[in-house]
């Protein structure tokens, strides 16, 4: 009996591959749709027509308006037949046609018709068709219709009643949030679905409202919901409430002891909610996370795996703020290692990293040795980075943790998980020192059989860097010029350019260093011989008098001090001439990205290394602008614009922000204004600024805006005297002024006589940070060392309570307005310790350098080491200043 059943079995394998719509053409569809027009239908040839249109729909098919119209009074026509089957699919075809207006008032009668039906489904499908392709004006005919539909007996009228509640209330909201009361009565029905659904369209009908929310939840928590699904509802809107109201998580509390009474309910999916809902709730103690991770930890050796899963993936996010929780949960995971699911051994195994303590480390690296083969290389990238965090955490165990990644580098694997492998061993060899050596010769044997030139010159970037301050430097050598040797054009101009870096800081190499790059000098690419040329020159292989060692080294491995992007922009800028391109000319500042030009919504990143949109554009237009403009022609070069101040709120009839453009003697307020009235013609629009509160300023000149029409942004100026190359702070007052005229909304004219009128702005305040610019640098600890401790001053200071550590360092770096070096500006959880690095320029091209170091002391009091390094003691002071003021 067996042998058949296996050969039915592969017979319908067989078959799956097999498509109904396969090779199926618009044109013979559209000429099949005749059959609905035959005074004798056939039920389940039309049914059949009708599934391949919508399939073709559904593929993105394109009808003509002409086909559409066609196509949809056939099917009109289809209402005369009684057959079930066929008429829901009529509704199907009416609902994806979305039918014009004029088209609409066809099928109305039919459908209000089937809405009134004794056949529930015909009532439930012609609800959804009807508040799908109707209008405003319909809807209002109707709407007696839905009300009596959301209180009836048949649960699949009143959810289909519901949904299209849900629906409509993005179109019409006004009318949909007079079903309050049916909608309440609804909330109360028995049937699961209907509650479900309910619960839904009455939160929708009240998001907006705080308070008509929070008492929904309350009066909803003392047991009147009785649908698992409507439940897990609730515990989110409970969820929410506790977050926007603030609760305190201590002393009464209602809304959570309602979230721990559904840890206790039949329902797998509330228990889950409900467990989930108190982990992520912000300030939760280890005590109130007790019971929702018992919970969990049973979870976990349920026998299905979506519980399993969910328990895992919890606890794994628990892990991160709250590691001793999870402890006792470790016995039950170790077991979830050789779960069949490979996301949940995964996910398993990256929690078992985070909580484990440094005795079960190396039986950890056991088990995971075996497991790694079995994954993919979206989840051998989470184990990659938990091992990470896990050496960084135990830095005693750096060697049994890098031979693990050292190993798993050797292995097949894609670009991604690779890179992710080389960026945890450069972390733990610049935050471990003793991993230095060990982990330089791991790269270096990784890139003899590297296939990705992107991580072939990454390494070999970090190993110039790295590589000259080992103990034997020499044995690096060998690796590099394989790559000069074995390798394409763009990784051994790379390896040229290491070579030099060993030259020009070992001397005891730097003979061999010149006959490796001199055999350079007849590679087949310009790229490579150029390097080599240069390199040789600078370091004096090739006899001719040398730079100085501190300027070979400044050359070779100093920051390019201008941003690349900028830098690009202004190459590609650039026109061929007898003046020669200056690189003093490209803007120093990271800008960030201006309002026309931001992503829309939804779209992602092209992949890593892909460049950002090039800020450039808005710091050239500022000051190709300012220049044009002849009364501030004369102030010189611009030093930095700020991003855009909004100084009305949202939904104004006037928007209008701010951009403050410094310059060493001046600063000028560019207010960029949009009128949003269609009616109104604003003219002769200027901004009255009150400098009473800003001493060190004084008005100079302003630059009035002649005309502001409809919806087209307009600029308009005020300048300031201030004193030089000083940063000087202060707030200042603004007044919009102009003259508005209506507008004829017919004929677009605007009346020849208008009314002087004003309109109050925010304060606009100029701060300590608005004179330094954001500039980055390559590596933080070279520029350090090269600034020296000549201009350094180091002080220490109390910041007083702070919500966490990371508002601290959020504050400190807002308050300074400097560019974060290396990612140090990411605290991470529960740290009661912090670094960060931060770089800038301030006014009058003054490189500054500030490494801030943060610590918890006492419950909330975070302390503050500052130290600043300048090529200006008097910045390096100026600094301290903007910290003790602000």
């Amino acid at each position: 009996m067996a042998q058949p059943l296996v050969k039915k079995d592969d017979d319908r394998d067989d078959e799956m591959d097999y498509s109904p719509f396969l090779g199926i053409e618009k044109g013979a569809v559209l000429q099949e749709a005749r059959v609905f027009n035959d005074p004798q239908l056939d039920a389940r040839r039309c049914s059949q027509v009708i599934t391949k249109l919508l399939y073709l729909l559904n593929q993105g098919e394109s009808f003509t308006k002409a086909e559409a119209t066609g196509v949809f009074f056939a099917v009109t026509k289809l209402f005369q037949s009684k057959d079930i089957g066929l008429r829901r699919m009529v509704y199907l075809i009416i609902k994806e046609l979305s039918p014009s207006a004029d088209e609409v008032i066809i099928v109305t009668s039919s459908l209000m018709k089937d809405m009134n039906s004794r056949t529930d489904m015909y009532r439930a499908n012609a609800i959804r068709v009807l508040c799908r392709i109707t209008d405003g004006t319909l809807l209002t005919q109707i709407e007696r219709y839905l009300k009596q539909a959301i209180v009836d007996k048949n649960p699949v009228v009143a959810s289909a009643a519901l949904v299209s509640g849900i629906h409509l209330l993005q179109t019409n909201p006004e009318i949909v949030k007079r079903w309050s009361n049916e909608v309440q009565e609804a909330v109360q029905s028995r049937a699961a679905l209907v509650q479900f659904h309910a619960l839904a369209l009455l939160h929708q009908i009240r998001q907006n409202d705080r308070l008509a929310v929070s008492k929904l939840v309350t009066s909803l928590t003392k047991g009147s919901v009785r649908s698992p699904l409507a439940q897990c509802l609730l515990i989110r809107y409970t969820s929410q409430v506790i977050r926007e109201s603030g609760i305190s998580q201590t002393g009464d509390r209602p809304f959570y002891d309602y979230l721990e009474s559904c840890l206790r309910h039949k329902a797998e999916m509330v228990i889950f909610e409900a467990a989930r809902a108190i982990t992520e709730l912000s300030g939760v103690t280890s005590r109130e996370l007790t019971p929702a991770i018992t919970v969990l930890q049973l979870f976990l050796s349920s026998s299905k795996p979506v519980l399993r899963f969910a328990a895992v993936r919890t606890l794994n996010k628990v892990a991160m703020t709250h590691p001793m929780a999870v402890t006792n949960c470790n016995i039950d995971m170790e077991s979830l290692i050789s779960d069949q699911n490979r996301s949940i051994a995964t996910l398993a195994i990256t929690t078992l990293l985070k909580t484990g303590n440094e005795s079960s480390v190396d039986r950890l690296m056991k088990q995971i040795t075996n497991f790694m083969s079995d994954i993919a290389d979206e989840f051998k990238i989470v184990v990659v980075e938990a091992i990470r965090s896990l050496c960084l955490k135990f830095p005693l165990k750096y060697r049994s943790l890098m031979n693990f990644l050292s190993n798993i580098l050797r292995e097949e694997g894609g670009f991604e998980y690779k890179k992710a492998i080389v960026d945890s061993i450069v972390i733990l060899i610049r935050d471990i020192p003793d991993a230095k050596e060990g982990g330089l010769l791991h790269l270096c044997e990784f890139i003899e059989d590297c296939e990705f030139t992107y991580l072939s010159t990454q390494i070999l970037h970090f190993l110039g860097n790295e590589g000259p301050k080992t103990s034997d430097p020499s044995k690096y050598i060998r690796y590099i010029y394989n790559r000069v040797i074995l390798e394409n054009a763009t990784v051994r101009a790379s390896a040229v350019s290491t070579l030099a870096k060993f030259g020009a800081l070992v001397d005891s190499l730097k003979p061999r260093i010149f006959v490796l790059l001199k055999r350079c000098l007849f590679d087949s690419d310009d790229e490579v011989r150029d390097r080599a040329t240069l390199y040789l020159n600078t370091l004096g292989g090739d006899g001719a008098v040398v730079e100085t060692d501190e300027e070979v080294k400044e050359f070779l491995f100093g920051s390019l001090g201008v941003p690349l992007t900028n830098l690009e922009t202004s190459l590609k800028n650039y026109e061929p001439s007898e003046e020669p391109f200056d690189i003093h000319s490209v803007p120093k500042e990271v800008k960030s990205q201006p309002l026309s030009e931001k992503k829309a919504p939804g779209k992602k990143p092209t992949g890593l290394a892909a460049p950002p949109v090039a800020p450039t554009s808005t710091v050239d237009a500022y000051e190709r602008l300012l220049s044009s403009i002849p009364e501030f022609a004369s102030y010189g070069k611009l030093f930095k614009s700020s991003a855009p101040v909004e100084l009305t709120e949202a939904e104004t009839e006037y928007a209008v922000n701010v951009v403050k453009h410094i310059f060493d003697n001046h600063i000028v307020f560019q207010y960029n204004c949009t009128n949003t009235i269609p009616e109104q013609l604003l003219e002769n629009v200027t901004v009255i600024v009150d400098a009473s509160e800003a001493e060190e300023f004084s008005e100079v000149a302003s630059k009035p805006l002649k005309s502001l029409p409809y919806d087209t942004p307009g600029q308009t100026f005020v300048a300031f005297e201030k004193p030089e190359g000083e940063p000087a702070v202060g707030k200042f007052s603004n007044t919009l002024r102009f003259i508005v005229k209506e507008v004829d909304p017919t004929t677009g004219e605007a009346e020849d006589d208008g009314v002087e009128d004003e309109y109050q702005l925010e304060d606009l305040e100029v701060v300590s940070a608005d004179y330094v610019l954001k500039v980055g640098v390559s590596n933080f600890r070279n520029a350090w060392e090269s600034l020296g401790p000549d201009c350094e001053k180091v002080d220490e200071y109390g910041l007083g309570p702070r919500e966490s550590l990371a508002e601290a360092v959020n504050t400190v770096i807002d308050l300074l307005g400097m560019q974060p070096c290396e990612g140090t500006e990411v605290v991470p959880s529960n740290s009661r310790s912090h670094t960060c690095l931060l770089s800038g320029v301030y006014i009058g091209g003054v490189k500054v350098l500030v490494r801030l170091s943060f610590g918890v002391d006492g419950p909330k009091d975070v302390a503050m080491k500052l130290a600043v390094r300048s090529e200006d003691i008097s910045v390096s002071d100026a600094i301290h200043e903007i910290v003790a003021s602000g």
